[in-house]
């Protein structure tokens, strides 16, 4: 195989450039890197750059696994892999490990330390070419000083349109952001979903001091139920509360009445049970032959709380084992946010030749989140905007 393979020395120029001011990510990277100055050394010629071991970091971001070698761990984390033990199959396997360590990397110390790393005159490009830089993709993008530290973080459907609205803005915080900013890192989603829930966490865990606005709760207004004394559930918007526990919760109350009045048709459900039409009689549909007549107690009690737990069902994911898959970051990926006993328990990224029905594998790829009533919100707002997504009952 290495008959009509080029020597050394007919590629370390090569190499010099495609490494330089770059970090060298690899499998149990000090002995890659070893050989790489060793070779260098022989030629005269001093070879100095960063790196950063997977090895390493898969101990500290996914302890406890009975193996770090590359074949075990991938195998472990269900990481596709094709040409196992050549060079082409061992990198890409290691780029898809690495992707998924940044992923899972939610206190972003990776990228801040590697950034605090690089030379100064890279953290100080002109905010043009930080913009041409960046994707038009879907994802998450981290603002950084001068000293590596991210002071925004942000989500976009197109990460260098909204990363150019900052630099050209003439707003408080946009000349704020203009006058600290030395780079900006991003992290593609493809799903929108995945970068709302990978910002609401990384904001609340990194703290960026230009992010305090969105460090607030992000809905004001909560849809509640109780049951009346005939035993009809009854539902009931009001301003949300986090000690009370919410059927879904909305960004302000124009949204809560116009998802409740649709809920009322889609259901048909009486409009004086649903807490939208004050009468002490019969409600207005019933009179033009569109309720059922719980309000009156026409309609049996059984009858009129299945459709209520129907709606409750579908819109609060209570008690709920599932997966909702949305797009992934390319064209053969899919992402995967996990619910398990109504709890949300974070996401993940899973290749589409690779079959997401075993949940211990499926566990092993999700990166855990908080399941914060923010996060709950941001799920439950998504499904109602996206009515077609795909959702996997487990």
């Amino acid at each position: 195989m290495l008959k009509n393979a080029p020597k050394f020395y007919e590629i370390a120029k090569r190499i010099v450039e495609i490494t330089e001011e770059s970090i060298i990510v690899a499998h149990n990277a000090q002995f890659d890197y070893r050989i790489l100055q060793t070779e260098f050394r022989r030629l005269g010629f001093p070879f100095d750059r960063k790196t950063l071991c997977t090895v390493e970091l898969s101990k500290k971001l996914i302890p406890d696994l009975p193996s770090y070698s590359l074949g075990k761990l991938v195998r472990s984390l269900g990481i596709p892999v094709t040409d196992r033990h050549r060079a082409s199959g061992d990198a890409l396997a290691t780029v898809k490990l690495f992707k998924l360590l940044l992923n899972k990397d939610s206190g972003k110390t990776i990228i801040q330390e590697a950034l605090n790393k690089k030379p100064t005159k890279q953290l100080e490009p002109r905010l043009a070419d930080i913009v041409l830089g960046l994707p038009s993709s879907t994802g998450v993008y981290y603002i950084h000083n001068i000293n590596g530290t991210i002071i925004y973080i942000g989500k976009s459907k197109n990460i260098r349109k909204r990363v150019n609205q900052h630099f050209t803005k003439t707003s408080p915080k946009a000349k704020k952001i203009q006058l600290q900013v030395a780079s900006v890192t991003y992290e593609t989603t493809g799903s929108e979903l995945v970068a709302l829930l990978k910002e609401s966490e990384e904001i609340k865990q990194n703290k960026p001091i230009l992010n305090r606005a969105l460090r607030r709760k992000r809905f004001t207004h909560a849809l509640y139920r109780f049951i009346d004394e005939e035993g009809y559930i009854n539902l009931k918007l009001d301003k949300a509360d986090g000690r009370k526990k919410s059927i879904t919760t909305f960004s302000n109350r124009h949204n809560a009445k116009d998802f409740l009045f649709n809920a009322v048709d889609k259901f048909n459900l009486c409009q004086k049970l649903a807490g939208i039409y004050k009468t002490k009689s019969s409600c207005f549909n019933y009179d033009v032959k569109k309720c059922n007549g719980a309000c009156i107690r026409e309609e049996t009690v059984e009858k009129y709380n299945a459709r209520v737990i129907e709606l409750i069902d579908k819109y609060s994911y209570q008690n709920q084992n599932m997966i909702i898959i949305d797009r992934g970051r390319d064209i053969d990926e899919r992402s995967a946010i996990l619910i398990k006993n109504g709890i949300f328990k974070g996401l993940g990224f899973y290749n589409l030749n690779y079959q997401i029905n075993n949940i211990d594998i499926l566990e092993s790829i999700i990166t855990p989140m908080e399941n914060n009533r923010d996060n709950q919100h941001i799920i439950q707002s998504y499904l109602r905007r996206f009515k077609r997504l795909k959702i996997v009952k487990l």
